[in-house]
């Protein structure tokens, strides 16, 4: 859908919907997408289409009670993407609208907010010559920071606040899966990430630990260009006098907190681990507190955010 397009309202589904009988709810789900431009609204509107939403993009604010009127979420939940690109946009009337459906008994709302820093944006828009659409008029930036400011009291009022700064697309229908999945609860996920220091902390990071006492491969001109995944670097760094006490710990402190994040009913958890460089310390614990959590039958994923990024001649 072109970006100044009003939408259509959505008809019945295809036959070839999915509708099978674990997207039904006593309570409709709808699910709100809203947040900066460029932040990756496009992207969460399909990851939750393809976990059965039917999904609506760019949906005016007058149109969401006659979409309701036709819809019917308790069948098959709806996700709503309704940003500053609308027409009758506003703030104030985004509010209200919000805070009306979640009055509604028969309703489960959740507003989704993705934001991401200046840069990042401004970034995006250059790379991919799409015009900001509070910027027809001005320099890009100058769009950035009027939708920021209009936006501010609608961030507020999120439930699920994301920051896609350094995200990929892969990561964010990660999180998003996690949150709205449809069907039985699953239970607590947990997602560990190596990442480096100097570039910056995991922004999705529930917990963070800082390995960068570990001895470092890097002084090594022999594993200076090798990877925590290497056999003779996670040696060395396993090799430390601290590092069992420290592992032992890490995990002693995680054991008894994982059951009662499920408890509260929390269905995905960030553990970020990090050095400097993201290449060889927080690589290596992050592979091993993975294993450690599928040994304890916790379903995990891994990944190592800055392996490929730092240059070979920082520490």
């Amino acid at each position: 859908m072109t970006p100044n397009a009003a939408p259509s309202l959505p008809s019945s589904p295809h036959p070839s919907s999915p509708h099978p009988s674990s997207l039904a709810s006593a309570r409709g789900r709808v699910v709100v997408i809203t947040g900066m431009s460029g932040a990756g609204m496009s992207v969460a509107l399909k990851a939750l289409e393809d976990l059965g939403y039917e999904a609506v993009d760019n949906l005016r604010l007058s149109l969401v009670t006659a979409l309701l009127q036709q819809a019917d979420p308790t069948r098959r939940p709806l996700a709503l993407v309704i940003d500053s690109r609308t027409r009758d946009f506003s703030a104030e009337a985004f509010v209200e609208q919000i805070e009306s459906l979640r009055e509604r008994p028969e309703l489960e709302v959740r507003l989704v907010f993705l934001d991401c820093g200046d840069e990042a944006l401004q970034r995006r828009f250059t790379e991919t010559r799409r015009r900001h659409p509070l910027a027809v008029d001005r320099p890009v930036p100058d769009g950035i920071q009027l939708e920021r400011s209009l936006l501010r009291p609608v961030k507020l009022r999120a439930d699920v606040p994301l920051d896609t700064t350094l995200l990929s697309i892969h990561d964010l229908r990660r999180i998003l899966a996690a949150e709205f999945r449809l069907g039985m609860q699953p239970a607590l996920q947990v997602f560990v990430t190596s990442f480096s220091f100097r570039l910056g902390l995991p922004r999705e990071a529930d917990l963070v630990f800082d390995v960068r006492f570990l001895t470092n491969p890097h002084w090594d001109p022999a594993l200076r260009p090798l990877t925590g995944l290497d056999p003779a670097v996670a040696e060395r760094v396993a090799g430390d006098p601290d590092f069992p006490r420290f592992f032992d710990r890490l995990t002693a402190l995680l054991e008894p907190l994982l059951p009662r994040y499920g408890l509260e009913g929390k269905s995905y958890l960030t553990i970020a681990i990090g050095c400097t460089g993201g290449k060889h310390r927080s690589v290596h614990v992050a592979e091993r507190l993975a294993a450690w959590l599928a040994d304890q039958g916790i379903r995990v994923g891994l990944s190592h955010r800055d392996l490929d990024k730092g240059a070979s001649g920082t520490p």
